[in-house]
């Protein structure tokens, strides 16, 4: 049987703008010798899935350094520390991102975004009934276009890869769920 690892030191590696390196050094139950792991030490992450009155999704495009090219997403962005909640965080990103708002906001799950190497969480959210009228706030970092698409195409968007990030993919299986518990 598999058994948790004793971490043994702990060393700072680097601070970055949204995370930190760290080294971790740690003994194999198994075979008792000393192995060293880098982690990315991130604040929690949240995404918020909104849905119009018409059952239209808001998704985002935006250019992403790590592959290096567009991407199709839903609102999300890190838990900052002013913020109440995971879910005050996500109503927050997706005005930021999209001005759309809603006061009907639910908690569809959370998943490990990359256990090997990160050491955070992602709270997916739903946004039911979301209208326009707030004014985007991007980050100076941040170039974001807003479209909709009907709830009916996202499967096939994943499908196909127009959807590819991976916490995106994971937020719309919770979704399905949700909707398969409330019809």
């Amino acid at each position: 049987m598999v058994k948790k690892w004793q971490n043994v030191l702990s060393e700072d590696i680097g601070t970055f703008r949204i995370f930190k390196i760290r080294k971790d050094t740690s003994v194999s139950p198994r075979t008792g010798k000393q192995h060293g792991f880098y982690v990315i030490d991130s604040d929690d992450w949240i995404n918020i899935i909104p849905v119009t009155p018409e059952g239209r999704v808001v998704l985002i495009h935006q250019y992403r350094h790590g592959n290096r090219e567009l991407t199709l997403e839903i609102p999300g962005g890190v838990i900052d520390p002013e913020d109440a909640s995971p879910a005050a965080a996500a109503r927050r990103e997706m005005i930021e991102e999209t001005g759309y708002d809603s006061d009907d906001i639910i908690p569809l799950g959370v998943v490990s975004p990359n256990p090997a190497i990160l050491n955070n969480r992602c709270h997916t959210f739903l946004a039911r009934n979301v209208l326009p009228g707030k004014p985007q706030s991007f980050d100076s970092a941040e170039d974001i276009a807003v479209e909709l698409f009907d709830l009916s195409a996202i499967a096939d968007m994943i499908r196909t890869g127009k959807i590819c990030h991976a916490l995106v993919v994971a937020a719309f299986y919770h979704y399905d769920h949700y909707r398969l518990q409330n019809p």
